[in-house]
């Protein structure tokens, strides 16, 4: 909804917004934006007249701003539908789907076609450190290439299809498929069903980038799909593969032939699939392999992706997003492959997704952060409803868990010694834990 807030702002109109808690970097962003930002949902807010509410899918039925709204019978849509109707409209879209790595797949893209000359629009949901920006119209020339994160959480209160059903994408790529949004999808199937929505929307001349190696994005084609379709991954019958080098350097394969190298300094096989994906999308408006791979060369990352916030006395505390248990063990493994075994792994980890906060992953907590050295773990079972001492005692000794950020910050400061890695995970601001670890730690 930020970056909406900044297209909207881009596009010539007087954007103002709410919100309960807004943190950095989108508060941030706004500020630089010129957008004016009010905390809560007031119905007293009606006093500026808008001439359009535009609707986030957090707010539900009840919100006292969304009564007074309906109460009034004032015109209002959801998000995706706005961006769909004003911003995509005429444009190439490039959509980036799945469970995990939409925010870095969609800025790989972005970057590889901005490098190329493309002068892409983008609404991506972190901040690029290559753009600085997670959202704008277009380059420093007219284009008609969009690439946007595309989310398979509901649209709205008044609307329970997936975002994504409102981009109409002539490129897609569905990087991954697991289950997730257990407080809105039943069971796996249920959100196959909305990537076969997804895939119902694309063009016959439009192409379906899939990683060949998820049999859930197999059971999605097999339902059904109209459009040239090409696979990434590690499966014989992908169209894109790798090979893969100790530096973390890969070739680019695409059907059996080397077609470009990347040299970069991101860790992980998720984002050796995620460039992958991005280079096989970029292909499809006319970016060559080697000029693409090269690009990456140059990719400086999302904001609260493996962020370094600091280093102090030799202690480095890294910032990262991930709070869904596939994606906690891809970000501590890429790390591990980073920095060998004989360099320590802190992780601080505050499961406070939906997901999470209903158990529904519980059980898979121990398993993604076994190749950590110490666990630190912050939540209260009033808060999650669950008791999170108790999920990590798998783990033994080297866990533990707290319920006051202050005491977990202590613990951390008094474990820590230099040379260590302290990975930070939180979907949220996590009250600011980071700054307060690197003003504790010992100079």
């Amino acid at each position: 909804m930020g970056g909406l807030a900044v297209l909207a702002k881009e596009a010539g109109h007087r954007v103002t917004g709410c919100d309960a808690n807004v943190y950095p970097p989108m508060s941030t962003q706004l500020a630089a934006q010129g957008i004016e930002l009010i905390q809560g949902f007031g119905p007293e807010q009606i006093a500026l007249e808008p001439d359009l509410y535009v609707i986030g899918n957090v707010v539900s039925r009840g919100n006292p701003l969304i009564e007074e709204i309906m109460n009034r019978g004032l015109p209002f849509v959801s998000g995706p539908q706005w961006i769909g109707d004003h911003i995509l409209r005429d444009r190439w879209v490039l959509a980036v789907a799945g469970t995990h790595g939409k925010t870095t797949t969609s800025a790989m893209l972005t970057w590889i076609l901005e490098d190329a000359g493309y002068a892409p629009g983008f609404l991506i949901g972190g901040v690029p450190m290559n753009f600085g920006v997670s959202a704008r119209m277009q380059g420093d020339k007219e284009s008609i290439f969009f690439v946007i994160e595309a989310d398979e959480y509901d649209t709205a209160f008044f609307d329970k299809r997936s975002k994504f059903v409102h981009y109409h994408a002539k490129t897609a790529i569905l990087n991954n498929l697991e289950y997730d949004h257990a407080d809105i999808f039943p069971d796996l199937g249920a959100i196959e069903t909305q990537f076969h929505h997804l895939v119902r929307t694309v063009p016959g001349i439009g192409r379906v980038v899939v990683n060949a190696d998820q049999a859930s994005l197999q059971r999605v084609l097999q339902r059904g799909c109209w459009s040239e379709q090409e696979g990434f991954g590690d499966s014989d019958a992908a169209d894109w593969r790798m090979k893969q080098y100790e530096d973390g350097s890969f070739d680019v394969i695409f059907r059996g032939e080397v077609a470009g190298h990347v040299q970069w300094q991101l860790t992980g096989q998720h984002n050796r699939h995620n460039a992958l994906a991005a280079i096989a999308a970029a292909r499809h408006v006319g970016v060559p392999v080697a000029q693409a791979a090269a690009s990456l060369a140059r990719f400086e990352n999302v904001k609260r992706r493996m962020e370094v916030r600091g280093v102090v006395n030799g202690i480095t505390v890294f910032d990262d997003f991930a709070h869904h248990p596939t994606a906690i063990a891809t970000t501590v493994g890429g790390l591990r492959q980073k920095i060998g075994k004989a360099t320590r792994i802190l992780a601080v980890l505050e499961p406070r997704s939906n997901t999470m906060k209903l158990g529904a992953m519980k059980e898979a907590l121990p398993a993604s952060l076994e190749q950590a050295d110490l666990v630190f773990g912050y939540g209260s079972e009033a808060t999650l409803g669950w008791s999170l001492g108790a999920a990590l005692a798998p783990l033994g000794q080297v866990a533990s868990a707290y319920d006051d950020i202050d005491t977990l910050v202590a613990a951390i400061v008094q474990a820590a010694r230099p040379g260590d890695q302290i990975l930070v995970m939180s979907n949220g601001g996590f009250g600011g834990i980071h700054a307060k670890i690197l003003a504790a730690l010992p100079q």
